[in-house]
């Protein structure tokens, strides 16, 4: 018995840890552009460190593009009566690198795609009660079918895993206009995080 659980035991750590050049072969062929285009809506849940489900939401996105330089807005509403919505201003590099910026972004989040698998890293500012929280992102995004991607994120504050996000994306009409949507975000108002 020993000797099945040590092999195991090891094959259980070695996945423990991943590299996004392990997925350079993996279809379908993730890019931005192909995959943010259009609408899109979405259905997550938020942890807490001790794995506690503390919030779901919904999203609705919207993104177009010019070439390499993608608008990709987001519009959510969250199980405790929260809205929030964020415009994420993206350019994707010849060589697979990523970069952006939002406006509850500190600084610039960048990253690299590798197959079907887009990681990156940002510095997000959360409204508290009181303030603000600034927390590191850490964002390793699958592409699973053509029109569905999984997200799965990690919240760090002072290097300690503070939250956990899970979130699935449906591309709803890659050729949608965002026209109207741009004007519904423009309308949308944040709201206050409640005591």
């Amino acid at each position: 018995m020993k000797l099945v659980t040590a092999p195991v035991i090891l094959l259980l750590l070695s996945g423990c840890s991943q590299s996004l050049d392990d997925y350079q072969q993996m279809q379908p062929k993730l890019t931005l552009p192909g995959f943010f285009s259009g609408s899109s809506q979405a259905f997550g849940v938020l942890q807490n460190w001790r794995g506690q489900q503390t919030l779901h939401f919904s999203a609705e996105l919207c993104g177009q593009w010019q070439g390499n330089r993608g608008d990709l807005y987001e519009i959510f509403l969250y199980s405790d009566g929260r809205t929030d919505k964020r415009h994420w201003q993206l350019q994707v590099g010849a060589d697979g690198q990523i970069s952006g910026s939002a406006e509850d972004v500190v600084g610039a989040a960048s990253g690299r795609i590798a197959g079907n698998t887009l990681y990156w890293e940002y510095v997000l500012r959360i409204p508290q009660v009181d303030g603000s929280i600034d927390v590191a992102v850490k964002d390793w995004l699958y592409l699973v079918t053509p029109q569905q991607l999984v997200n799965r994120s990690t919240l760090h504050k002072y290097g300690l895993t503070v939250g956990e996000l899970t979130l699935s994306i449906q591309q709803q009409d890659a050729n949608a206009s965002c026209t109207d949507f741009i004007q519904r975000y423009q309308q949308t108002e944040r709201s206050a995080p409640q005591a």
